[in-house]
């Protein structure tokens, strides 16, 4: 490792280095190249890293950052969250509310191909709270019941969604198209079952794995968005509602597992007090760059208040097949579950 980087590895924080000081973007980016390998090296040991003190003041200096830790882009397939863009392959972080927290996942953990990277940075610290906290998956995996990881590991989990204009994001914005044939191919191609109702809403299901191996370092991980989006995760007064308003087939969002029986409120909140204990945070300071192995960390994000303004950029595109999954991905018609 460089002299001028070490790493502290505080409790209940994710690994951090505070960097040289640099005149500006493009000679931090230059040392960001010398370090690189070491930075790879140290993200497969602790999954997610914060790096303290470098000069990214706006869009641009993230994107040039973003340039050397992160140059093959991997764009955002089947959006489930509102977003800004920038420009150049730079995102919000999300444009949900600020008190709105978000479980941890593993972006895009439902696609066949997904970020092996993602790069976060403050340009501006919220007030109170707003952290991007993140959890070692491999730590996941190790607290979870045997059972329930042997049910995962055999049947993989189920992914329904209801793209509406009323809730959660239409189809229009999920798949960046006005075109329904387009969708039909995206399914198809990428094992997706899908069918329109009546008002033109579009529903789809997926099987996926949820236990894969990194592909660099060959460990095994809990990689998916099941706690995330299964209705035991929410508040149980929006719960009810929306089971009312909408009924268990039209929730935006809903997991299972792949082996046909129902998740319960008791296996939710296992898995979710899992990501819990494992789970790091650091509050945002201007400057701060999170680097967060996609595979072998999940992230989320805390409520807040005030301003914050954190960017994103996603990259280093990974092949689900290249993680030898322990299910094969396929579509799930609707009588399946």
């Amino acid at each position: 490792m460089s002299d001028s980087l070490s790493w502290t590895t505080e409790a209940g924080k994710p690994a951090t280095a505070r960097v040289p000081r640099f005149a500006d973007a493009s000679e931090a980016c230059a040392w960001l190249a010398s370090v690189r390998s070491e930075l790879r090296a140290a993200l497969h040991r602790h999954g997610a890293l914060c790096l303290r003190g470098l000069p990214v003041h706006d869009v641009d200096d993230f994107a040039k950052v973003r340039d050397v830790l992160v140059p093959q882009r991997t764009p955002y397939r089947e959006k489930a969250t509102p977003r800004s863009s920038y420009g150049n392959d730079v995102y919000s972080s999300t444009d949900l509310p600020p008190n709105q927290p978000i479980r941890m996942h593993n972006e895009n953990s439902y696609t066949l191909t997904f970020p092996g990277l993602l790069l976060f940075a403050c340009l501006t610290a919220p007030e109170e709270g707003g952290a991007t906290p993140v959890a070692d998956c491999r730590e996941v995996l190790r607290r979870l019941p045997a059972g329930l990881v042997a049910r995962m590991r055999a049947a993989g989990w189920v992914l329904s969604r209801t793209y509406s204009e009323h809730i959660s994001l239409d189809w229009r914005t999920a798949f960046a198209t006005e075109s329904r044939e387009d969708v039909e191919k995206y399914c198809a191609d990428s094992l997706i079952s899908c069918e329109w109702d009546a008002s033109g809403a579009l529903r789809t299901r997926q099987l996926r794995p949820g236990i894969i191996q990194h592909p660099a370092t060959g460990e095994e991980v809990w990689f998916n968005h099941m706690a995330f989006w299964n209705s035991w995760s929410l508040d149980e007064e929006l719960r009810e509602a929306l089971l009312d308003e909408f009924g268990p087939d039209g929730l935006p969002f809903e997991t299972a597992l792949g082996d046909g029986q129902p998740l319960t409120r008791e296996d939710i909140e296992t898995i979710n007090a899992a990501y819990e204990a494992a789970t790091l945070r650091r509050a945002w300071r201007p400057g701060d760059v999170l680097l967060v192995d996609n595979i072998l960390a999940t992230h989320g994000r805390d409520p807040f208040r005030g301003d914050r303004r954190i960017v994103v950029a996603m990259g280093d595109p990974v092949e689900l097949d290249a993680c030898r999954p322990t299910v094969a991905a396929a579509a799930r018609e609707e009588q399946a579950v």
